[in-house]
């Protein structure tokens, strides 16, 4: 387990049990419905969800805080701090 230090999330995501591109889409819907300065907490078992997010932060222009090896899953944090016409992760 990585010790790191923590702020506590808006809300928290789970998607646990979900397989790409399931937590990224859950964190993309959060987004939308997020305010500046909200933290996002995604918990996943899907190994692609760390990438995912990083490059998904990245292009949207939102900040990774914390990625967390929990017993079983991964919890990432993303502060909101930019919101904007953001295509979705998934192409559809």
């Amino acid at each position: 387990m990585t010790i790191v230090e923590t702020v506590k999330p808006t809300v928290t995501i789970d998607s646990r049990g979900t397989m790409c591109p399931g937590p990224i889409t859950d964190l993309f819907r959060a987004y939308r419905n997020a305010n500046l300065g909200d933290i996002i907490e995604l918990w996943a078992t899907d190994p692609a969800a760390k990438p995912d997010v990083q490059t998904w932060a990245k292009r949207s222009g939102n900040e990774v805080v914390a990625m967390i090896e929990e017993k079983g899953y991964l919890r990432i944090q993303v502060r909101i701090v930019r919101k904007g016409p953001v295509r979705s992760p998934v192409q559809t």
